[in-house]
């Protein structure tokens, strides 16, 4: 049993690994329960490269950096998102969100979403008996608050529940969903816009640590997994050009998963009698949420140029005709021996009585091609009521 929930796991985040491991290259990934909260849910981060920490407020900040929401310029928004995963394998797999946001007042705003990952049908048989399909998924409910603390500047707490059912009842009948809760602590700066001499220009900056919480068991007794606490930074510059109608978004983001660095292991036969030890080059992973946060940024085998290898790093452009127009690029990059994910993204955007579609489509650049290369990714958002101006 607990061979197939990691067989899943594998599927979902570590297939990369498989073919860098064949070109004899020594992979050293971290891996996480969850893994699909690491994965872009809506169209217009999609496009932009994966990234969301510091770009402009939009409906689907509760995934990057909640605290834009304060920044909202319409008093509600609701989006439906809909990403199918490894579509070129298989038809039945894939990420489902659907969010809701308020601006309350001038200084504050709450949000919540829900984000379903299914993965399918899968049908198990023992000694000929007729098949029993299970249905294993993973989903997180959240809720968040935002505030600002001045007209620039606003921060919030996010909650959040999270439940990963991937143990099989036809296999363990005592089988059980993991739960387990999380945290996000997230800041935005966003300037007023400042008169240039061809333009004029507004600058973005944000920070979002995410999931913070307890790791999950997939087996009673069995190895606990870390949930994928991640640290984003990032910022980026709006040129608002003098047609009035004309923006560019340029940003600029990286990430860290604030998880241990899996440790060297390898097995000898000390003094050749059959008595076998352990040996273990790095930190050990053994330790709890907290200290793996601390641990994650010093406790790489390689030293602190593996460190810097587990940054992942991604740039965007974005250009937005009147607001109801938009044209978007982006590219993520990460280390070979990491997970090698390299992709360019594109995508576009419209809006027409206040009601919003976002496309993106992604192209793998690395020799590992990527379970979301060759997919199209829909949003649409609904924004109502009340209208905000920001400076």
């Amino acid at each position: 049993m607990k061979n197939l929930v990691l067989l899943i796991i594998a599927v979902i985040t570590i297939v990369p690994q498989l073919s860098n491991a064949q070109n004899g290259n020594d992979t050293r990934v971290i891996t996480t329960a969850l893994p699909f909260l690491r994965i872009s849910g809506d169209a217009r981060s999609a496009a932009l490269g994966d990234m969301g920490v510091a770009t402009s407020s939009d409906a689907w900040s509760q995934q990057w950096n909640p605290s834009k929401y304060a920044f909202s310029l319409d008093e509600h928004k609701v989006g439906f998102a809909y990403t199918p995963y490894l579509g070129n394998l298989v038809n039945d797999i894939a990420i489902a969100q659907i969010v809701y946001s308020q601006r309350l007042n001038e200084n504050s705003a709450f949000a919540g979403s829900l984000r379903y990952f299914g993965l399918g049908s899968i049908f198990i048989t023992q000694d000929g008996e007729n098949g029993t399909e299970e249905n294993p998924n993973e989903f997180v409910l959240d809720g968040t608050y935002s505030l600002k603390l001045s007209e620039q500047f606003a921060m919030a707490v996010t909650g959040r529940f999270l439940r990963s059912d991937l143990r099989l009842q036809s296999t363990d009948s005592d089988a059980s969903a993991a739960n387990s809760f999380g945290v996000d602590i997230s800041g935005y700066f966003q300037s007023e816009e400042i008169a240039y001499t061809d333009f004029n220009g507004r600058w973005r900056a944000g920070f979002n640590i995410s999931n913070i919480g307890p790791k999950v068991s997939y087996d009673t007794g069995g190895q606990e997994n870390f949930i994928p606490t991640n640290l984003a930074l990032g910022g980026g510059f709006d040129f608002i050009l003098n047609d009035g109608f004309s923006k560019i978004g340029v940003t600029a983001e990286v990430n860290k998963l604030l998880v241990p660095t899996p440790p060297i292991r390898e097995v000898d036969d000390e003094n050749g009698n059959g008595v076998f030890r352990e040996i273990v080059s790095g930190q050990d992973d053994d330790v709890t949420f907290i200290n793996g946060i601390f641990q994650s940024f010093g406790d790489a085998p390689g030293g602190f140029s593996e460190e810097l290898r587990e940054f992942t790093w991604a740039v965007s452009a974005e250009y937005t005709y009147d607001e109801s127009f938009a044209v978007r690029a982006g590219y993520f990059n990460e280390a070979d021996d990491k997970g090698a994910r390299q992709f360019l993204a594109m995508g576009a955007g419209f809006e027409f009585s206040k009601i919003g579609i976002d496309l993106s489509y992604l192209f793998s650049t690395s020799r590992v091609r990527s379970p979301l290369e060759g997919t199209l990714r829909f949003g649409l958002t609904f924004n109502f009521g009340e209208e905000y101006t920001e400076y």
